[in-house]
């Protein structure tokens, strides 16, 4: 019989109920046997639907950590605390998959990143975006070499009016910023992987909050409140790779914006380009004429089967298994999610500085 993974869940809030119970839940080889939060009926509430019958309850993650049958946590809570819960369950000698971002500050995500490589126990952040059907398929024709050499790239995060109204998004001390660092990291992380390309050179860019103080917002979630926003809501970034290649980064959550585009990118190469801003597009010249390829992506063709309809989450989380097991290996590997982080932490020094940021590999 294969071995069942059995695994803590630390913080036990809206992502973990909305992405990491429900993906692990349909993994066959996975126990959640601990759970915990500092609100404790949520941990309760997430044991009772989610966890063995003999699940365990905490408040206190360290108590937690102290479980020698746990093989691993995931790291559920604010991006402030990221950091010290996962270097304090690697040192525990748990393998960790944390939630996006990394952490609020590039330091603290060197640090987790360290204390993986101290230990020996395997990283992951939360970059679900990546096992969608459209970005699969265009992961391939970039590792093909369809694109040729990737010079220009945009990463895209932009909402129109969607500011997240619950827990703690629009606390700066908690979560290190807004759109840029929650969903901007998303558009951040497809880019890069896609070009497979982490040696920024020179970051510049600015943030705004120019809407958090309007009422009657037409917000997906309801009006929030602006004495509780703290972040900005929206910012944009210009990247400068080693190579010369350049990424411009572009993320919101309310913006007088027509189209809406959520992790979402376009990449330029010398042979041909691709973009996901309608399906998955790749354009190239062939027979001297500029051509348009559209893919099927649906994987039935056998009425009413649309074959494998795994979400991106479980696809993510099955990976992530996998790998523990080990039998493949991560797919987000922690020194790619290090220079997402270390790329944010600069479009926000550059934009309470006024300058380029200056980044030595």
């Amino acid at each position: 019989m294969d071995k069942k993974i059995k695994i803590g869940i630390i913080g036990c809030g809206g992502i973990a109920n909305g992405k990491h119970m429900p993906s692990l839940k349909e993994i066959p080889e996975v126990e959640m046997t601990a759970f915990c939060d500092i609100i404790p009926e949520r941990a309760e509430k997430a044991a009772k639907e989610y966890g063995t019958a003999d699940a365990k309850v905490y408040t206190d993650y360290k108590e937690l950590l102290k479980d020698e049958s746990l093989d691993a946590v995931h790291v559920c809570t604010p991006n402030r605390s990221h950091s010290f819960i996962t270097i304090d369950a690697l040192e525990a000698g748990k393998h960790v998959m944390c939630e996006k971002p990394m952490a609020k500050t590039y330091e603290e995500a060197k640090a987790m990143y360290e204390a993986s490589v101290r230990t020996g126990k395997l990283l992951s952040i939360g970059y679900q975006n990546r096992q969608t059907g459209e970005n699969l398929y265009a992961k391939a024709v970039c590792e093909n070499g369809e694109l040729g050499e990737i010079y220009y790239a945009k990463a895209i995060a932009i909402r129109r009016r969607a500011v997240p109204t619950w827990g703690v998004f629009l606390n700066e001390y908690e979560q290190g910023g807004g759109p840029l660092i929650d969903i901007g990291t998303h558009a951040l992380d497809l880019t890069l992987w896609m070009m497979d390309n982490y040696k920024p050179k020179m970051v510049i860019g600015n943030t705004f909050r120019k809407l958090a103080d309007q009422k009657n917002t037409a917000n997906a979630w309801g009006d929030w409140d602006p004495n509780e926003f703290t972040v900005e809501d929206s910012a944009f970034g210009y990247i400068v790779m080693e190579n010369g290649a350049v990424v411009t980064l572009e993320s919101s959550w309310a913006l007088n914006v027509a189209d809406a585009k959520e992790a979402t990118f376009l990449l330029c190469g010398d042979k041909g380009g691709i973009d996901t801003l309608d399906g998955v597009r790749v354009n190239y010249v062939k027979n001297n004429r500029q051509c348009i390829e559209k893919p099927d992506l649906s994987s039935g063709g056998v009425a009413f089967f649309d074959g494998d309809n795994d979400s991106p989450s479980v696809l993510d989380q099955r990976i992530w298994i996998d790998a523990v097991l080990g039998k493949g290996e991560l797919c987000v590997k922690p020194e790619q999610a290090l220079v997402v982080t270390q790329i944010l932490e600069a479009i926000y020094t550059s934009a309470k500085t006024g300058k380029p940021v200056y980044i030595e590999n």
